[in-house]
């Protein structure tokens, strides 16, 4: 009975063993196929692999689109001209997207974005927000005229300027949305 007791322990001690070499082991494999997959890399801090200018231009970027929707939504609802308001939905869907390639690219990159607007891009559209009727219409086309000018500028400097392949095709997408957007708000002043 003592040798059938202490075989039933061995066997318990082995089999515990047993399950905890399977069960490293496993997650070993799982581990080793996750990395050659693919799905699973290991990478060193993601921040060193951005230089400060790239950046640098992914926060004025974000700040920049955001402020874009959010004005486009003011002119949609609060545009007097049909043209004012069809020219706001299309900010907020065109820099929606903008907006949306350009988190995922700095999610890809290790840059944190902001995720709301900062204290001078709030004045911007609580000052907007201010205003009514055919005063509304005017000063939201000389902001777009003026922010799509310096944007086409900053985006296109920086598509000169970066080494980074994946900022360059988002640039490269991004740009003539930017410049359809300055020829379209250009061509409604008058």
């Amino acid at each position: 009975m003592n040798t059938n007791t202490e075989s039933q322990r061995a066997f318990e001690q082995n089999k515990t063993r047993f399950l905890k070499l399977i069960s490293n082991s496993a997650s070993a494999t799982l581990g080793m196929a996750l990395v050659t997959g693919g799905l699973l890399v290991p990478r060193a801090n993601a921040e060193t692999t951005v230089s400060t200018a790239d950046q640098d231009f992914m926060l004025a970027a974000a700040q920049g689109g955001m402020t874009e929707v959010k004005l486009g939504e003011l002119a949609a609802q609060n545009g007097k001209r049909d043209d004012v308001k069809a020219f706001g939905q299309r900010m907020v869907k065109d820099h929606t997207a903008i907006n949306d390639d350009l988190k995922v690219l700095a999610a890809q990159k290790g840059v944190t974005l902001p995720d709301s607007l900062d204290a001078k891009h709030q004045r911007m559209v609580d000052k907007m927000a201010a205003l009514t009727g055919s005063e509304f219409d005017d000063a939201y086309i000389a902001d777009m005229i003026k922010g799509h000018k310096k944007d086409a500028r900053a985006f296109k400097a920086e598509s000169s300027r970066t080494q980074d392949v994946d900022i360059k095709g988002f640039l490269d997408k991004s740009i003539p949305i930017v410049v359809e957007h300055l020829n379209r708000i250009t061509a409604m002043k008058k």
